[in-house]
């Protein structure tokens, strides 16, 4: 079964970190790009961070741009999410998804396998 599955979650005060893990069960993320994507509630996903297939490139939002951090472990099969000073509206669910072409794109209908997501929860 071709799968993302996502962890690291949690709740957590503002200004605090957090590190999500998008992991690939099934197939190699090897040549394609993975994005990050978040859902709040009552808002639009958006999408929020995304790696070319080979590292060298990555996008962010301008919402978290300068807070979080995207990178890749090929020998691990996994990418990650660093978020640094975290707050509230960052809240929401945190899923991942790949892209075939291996280069990132805004558009969310141009990915994908999908991941069930992490709750973040920012909140004192």
């Amino acid at each position: 079964q071709l799968q993302l599955v996502e962890s690291g979650g949690g709740l957590v005060q503002p200004g605090g970190s957090l590190r999500l893990s998008c992991l690939a069960s099934g197939f190699s993320l090897g040549y394609r790009a993975i994005g990050w994507f978040r859902q709040a509630p009552g808002k639009e996903r958006e999408g929020i961070s995304c790696i070319t297939w080979h590292g060298r490139i990555a996008s962010y939002a301008d919402s978290v741009k300068d807070r979080f951090t995207i990178s890749r472990d090929s020998a691990k099969n996994t990418v990650y999410l660093q978020l640094n000073n975290l707050q509230v509206q960052d809240t929401g669910v945190y899923y991942c998804a790949e892209r075939e072409v291996g280069t990132c794109s805004s558009e969310s209908v141009t990915y994908g396998i999908r991941g069930q997501g992490t709750q973040v929860t920012v909140s004192s």
